[in-house]
C-alpha cells in the first residue's frame, strides 16, 4: 500500500486552499479521537464544526465511521508510543491523523500505518469565519499558536512553531458566543497564555479587561503560563484577575526548583522569579488555586537539584502538582544527552507526588466545612456533578443539578484532587 499523503506546508495560517482536504470528508460518518492538552482539543471542536458544515456525522465508534481521525500528541516518549500503539489499531481504517506527532514525525507515523496528514493550521485557516457551536458545559478558546520560549526539551514549540497571537476581536467574538448560549467555563488556552499579544504590541491583561465587559453569565480560566513571560506583566496582569468573570486560578508550571536546572532548560526565570510572581497573587487573592508542572530526572539533575524542588513545593502550598519525568524528544537540543535511568525518575516521581498529596491535604483541611459559592461546570453522570468554587476548586455535589446553576455548598469530605459537597438549600 502507498503513503497516503496530503503534503500541507507549515506556513499555516496564508494557506487557505489547504483546506480543500475538508473535501475528502462530505456526508462521511467520522470519528474524532484526541489526545494532550486543551489546545488539541480546542482544534477537535473547530474541525468538529467543519465536518458538520461539509454535512458529516459525529459517531461514536470507528465501526460506525467511513473515516477515522486521531489527534495526537507526542510531549513525551510513553505518549508517543501509546500514540503509535492506538494508530496501528486503526491501520486498516480510512485513517487521518493530525496533532503534534503530525507535525513532527510523520516517519514514526508511517512506520505503523499510512494515513492522510491533516494540518492543524490548515484547520485553524478554515475555521477562522466560524464559531465553535454553542451548548456544551466548557468551552475551549484559543488565544495564540506556538510560544516565544526556547525551552531545550520541549518537542511541542517545534511542532506548534513561533507565537502567533489570535486578533483580541476574534478571540473575543468567540468567547461572547459561548456566554450568550450561557456556557458556565470557558477555558482560554495556548501553549504559553501570558505571552498572548507579545507580537502584536499588546498584553494578556489588556485582553482580559475587555472580556470583562463581555454580557454574560460566564467564567473564565485562564491557562497555562509560563513565569518568563508573566515576570514582564506579572502587576497589571494579577490586577486584571479581579475581574468577577474570571476564575482565581494560576496554571504556572516551575519545572524544577533548582535554577541550575532551569537553566539548562531554557526556562528564562529563576526560582526567585516564580516565588515573586506566586507571591504577589496570594497578596492579592489568599485563597487562589495554584497549579503547578515539575520534570523529574532532567538531564544533570542531582539528588540535591532534586531537592530543591522538593523544598520549592514545600514552601509555595500548591493545589496540584502536574509531575512528569523527563523523556527525551526528538529535534530537541538535549536529545542527544545521556539520560538518567529510570528507576531513579520513578523513585523522584514518586516521592514528590507522595510530598505534594500530603500538601493537598494540609492545605484541603482549611477548606473542611466552609461554605462556598460554585457553579456547575459539567455532568458526571446521573445524580452527580462537578462544580467550580470561583477560586476554581473542584466540588462534586450528587444531585441532578443542570449545567450553569449555581448556588452554595457546604465542603464536606476532601479527596485530595475535589471536594465532595453538600448543596445549602
Amino acid at each position: 500500500m502507498g503513503r497516503n499523503v496530503l503534503e500541507i506546508p507549515k506556513s499555516g495560517y496564508g494557506n487557505t486552499e489547504d483546506s480543500d482536504i475538508l473535501e475528502k470528508f462530505c456526508r462521511m460518518g467520522v470519528y474524532i479521537e484526541t489526545y494532550g492538552c486543551r489546545y488539541n482539543f480546542g482544534d477537535t471542536a473547530k474541525l468538529i464544526e467543519l465536518l458538520k458544515r461539509k454535512g458529516c456525522t459525529i459517531v461514536n465508534s470507528a465501526e460506525e465511521a467511513d473515516a477515522v481521525i486521531i489527534n495526537t500528541c507526542t510531549v513525551v516518549g510513553p505518549t508517543e508510543r501509546r500514540m503509535l500503539r492506538r494508530l496501528s489499531h486503526f491501520r486498516d481504517c480510512n485513517l487521518f491523523v493530525m496533532g503534534c506527532m503530525a507535525a513532527v514525525q510523520c516517519e514514526a507515523i508511517y512506520a505503523v500505518c499510512t494515513p492522510t496528514i491533516i494540518s492543524s493550521d490548515a484547520v485553524r485557516e478554515a475555521s477562522r469565519s466560524i464559531r465553535t457551536a454553542p451548548g456544551g458545559s466548557v468551552a475551549i478558546v484559543q488565544v495564540a499558536q506556538g510560544c516565544a520560549g526556547r525551552c531545550t526539551y520541549c518537542l511541542t514549540r517545534v511542532a506548534r512553531g513561533p507565537l502567533k497571537s489570535f486578533s483580541a476581536g476574534e478571540i473575543l467574538a468567540e468567547i461572547a458566543v459561548h456566554a450568550d448560549a450561557g456556557t458556565p467555563e470557558i477555558q482560554i488556552t495556548a501553549q504559553d497564555v501570558s505571552s498572548w499579544g507579545q507580537d502584536a504590541g499588546t498584553s494578556l491583561p489588556a485582553l482580559l479587561r475587555a472580556v470583562d465587559q463581555l454580557q454574560g453569565h460566564f467564567m473564565i480560566r485562564v491557562g497555562m503560563m509560563n513565569p518568563a513571560t508573566v515576570r514582564e506583566i506579572v502587576d497589571d496582569l494579577a490586577d486584571a484577575f479581579s475581574s468577577d468573570h474570571i476564575f482565581k486560578f494560576l496554571h504556572l508550571p516551575v519545572q524544577s526548583g533548582s535554577d541550575r536546572i532551569l537553566d539548562r532548560m531554557g526556562r528564562a526565570y529563576t526560582v526567585a522569579d516564580f516565588e515573586e510572581i506566586v507571591t504577589a497573587f496570594k497578596k492579592r487573592y489568599p485563597k487562589i488555586t495554584l497549579a503547578t508542572d515539575m520534570i523529574v530526572g532532567f538531564p544533570g539533575e542531582t539528588e540535591e537539584d532534586f531537592s530543591e524542588s522538593l523544598e520549592l513545593i514545600e514552601r509555595v502550598r500548591p493545589n496540584k502538582v502536574n509531575i512528569t519525568r523527563y523523556s527525551q524528544r526528538p529535534f530537541t537540543p538535549l536529545s542527544s544527552e545521556n539520560d538518567l535511568p529510570d528507576w531513579v525518575k520513578k523513585e523522584r516521581s514518586r516521592n514528590m507526588n507522595t510530598r505534594a498529596e500530603k500538601i493537598y491535604t494540609s492545605v484541603n483541611k482549611g477548606y473542611l466545612e466552609q461554605r462556598v459559592p460554585f457553579v456547575v461546570t459539567e455532568t458526571i453522570k446521573k445524580g452527580s456533578v462537578m462544580a467550580r468554587s470561583p477560586d476554581y476548586l473542584g466540588i462534586v455535589i450528587n444531585e441532578d443539578l443542570p449545567v450553569g446553576y449555581s448556588g452554595q455548598a457546604i465542603l464536606k469530605k476532601d479527596r485530595k484532587y475535589f471536594f465532595l459537597g453538600q448543596r445549602v438549600v
